[in-house]
């Protein structure tokens, strides 16, 4: 078996996905069982998930690889069994994809070639594509809670502030001095992990305050 690279919970915190070599596992949390699996999608390791709720009922879950592909599968709530990607998001990037950020239809990518690009999971479409948004690889990457704020991370221990609405670029900081692993938020705070061996607390405002 590969290295579990990614993990997530649905909205309804009944159906756990692990990303493992380049498939996903499918968990029902209820019966702590496997009940399905997410194949055939790529060529690569699967580096990160993002899970969202649709309009049907279903989940929406979004698969981005090291072969610079990302996969859309739609998954049932009794789904069971292997299912395959119901549409791969192009173009591609040009180098591994090592986050993913979702929120309602509208999902952000990050990758090794220094990439953000924005996508709309409606239409399958690449709505905007910031090209050099980071120096370096694109680590971690989250939403604000109000979801007008993208929050990326970089390997060179720089975050970067983001409008959702245009991709203006809002705040950069220099938050840590080795490369940055997670990134959260909540309404008022940002967390950092990196490899330094530190986690930092921010206020989350136009400036990234810190107060750790």
């Amino acid at each position: 078996e590969a290295q579990i690279s990614d993990i997530a919970l649905n909205d309804r915190g009944l159906t756990f996905y692990t990303a493992s070599g380049d498939r996903v596992r499918v968990w029902d949390l209820r019966k702590f069982s496997v009940i399905g699996k997410l194949i055939g999608g790529h060529q690569a390791a699967v580096m990160c998930l993002a899970v969202s709720g649709s309009s049907t009922g279903e989940d929406l879950v979004v698969t981005g690889s090291k072969d610079h592909y990302i996969k859309v599968f739609d998954v049932g709530v009794e789904t069971g069994g292997i299912l395959t990607p119901r549409v791969t998001l192009e173009p591609p990037h040009y180098d591994g994809i090592e986050c993913l950020a979702i929120q309602g239809n509208t999902l952000f990518s990050g990758s090794r070639d220094c990439i953000i690009k924005k996508w709309s999971l409606d239409n399958h479409e690449l709505l905007l594509s910031l090209n050099g948004a980071h120096k370096d690889w694109v680590t971690g990457m989250c939403l604000s809670p109000g979801g007008s704020v993208l929050l990326s991370g970089c390997r060179d221990g720089t975050v970067k502030l983001w409008s959702t609405d245009n991709c203006v670029q809002l705040a950069e900081i220099k938050a840590h001095t080795s490369p940055i692993n997670a990134i959260v938020s909540n309404s008022s705070h940002v967390f950092t992990a990196a490899s330094d061996n530190t986690c930092r607390l921010w206020r989350l405002n136009q400036r990234l305050d810190s107060l750790v």
